[in-house]
């Protein structure tokens, strides 16, 4: 039985799915899967179960029924893998922007290391941009550093989606009070840890952009992240993410 668990929100990812599942499954490390597709209208749940023939004790599915968000997509796979006792969750796109090998880093940032949570960072030192025009990285670079100036957190990549939760923080964490579903979702989430004590490490990474499929950032989603950090903010001082089933 495999104490990490990958999950892996789909929509509309039939050119990468089979790829991304045979890439975690080879690694050295053992990793289960656990793909959550919100109704991808390109058949991409159809070559999960597929894989599924191959893969029966590792490689699992949840399916939903429309678009639904990525913050919920998550929220859903977290409180699966809690229920199946993993040891460590992780977060992951489909779409090989996170290089699937540094899985087992972030893994030994946590079991090793002593991280709660360990962030694949891009703007750590080490960590790299590849594939992005200049003005893309300046937005994201500048996106990091607004969130870092409101929140007072020490991550130098906020917005990452490539991390590793222990059990404790996702336990601890009400996942029922995070409210946002676009990526300002990654955000809350460091936040709701740091906010808890947690200690976050962040591993560097070369973030790749996507070679094949369609990007699913709109100019909702960043709003969302723009005016969601001042909320987010302003609402922890008056209420906690601190979950009253957990004592801590």
């Amino acid at each position: 039985m495999a104490d990490s668990l990958v999950i892996i929100p789909t929509y509309n990812e039939k050119e990468n799915i089979e790829n991304i599942i045979e890439a975690v499954s080879s690694l050295e490390v053992p990793f289960h899967i656990l793909v959550v597709d919100d109704g991808s209208p390109d058949g991409t749940a159809a070559l999960v179960k597929e894989k599924q023939k191959k893969y029966p004790d590792s490689l699992f599915i949840l399916e939903r029924s429309g678009k639904l968000g990525l913050g919920t997509a998550y929220i859903k796979g977290f409180k699966w893998g809690l229920e199946k006792k993993y040891d460590y969750i992780f977060e992951m796109d489909a779409d090989f922007s996170h290089n699937p090998k540094d899985l087992v880093r972030l893994r030994a940032a946590c079991v090793n290391e002593g991280a709660d949570v360990a962030v694949g960072s891009r703007y750590t030192r080490g960590g790299k941009v590849a594939n992005w025009p200049f003005d893309r990285i300046a937005l994201s670079y500048g996106a990091s550093l607004y969130v870092r100036t409101i929140t007072w957190m020490p991550v130098k990549d906020p917005t990452a989606g490539f991390i590793c939760y222990s059990r404790p923080v996702l336990e601890k964490i009400d996942l029922d009070k995070i409210r946002f579903i676009g990526y300002a979702f990654q955000i809350e989430m460091k936040f709701a840890a740091y906010s808890l004590g947690f200690k976050i490490k962040e591993v560097p990474i070369t973030f790749v952009d996507r070679v094949e499929g369609t990007s699913k950032m709109s100019s909702g989603i960043v709003k969302e992240a723009i005016m969601g950090v001042l909320q987010m903010k302003w609402n922890s001082f008056f209420n906690s993410y601190k979950t009253d089933l957990v004592e801590g």
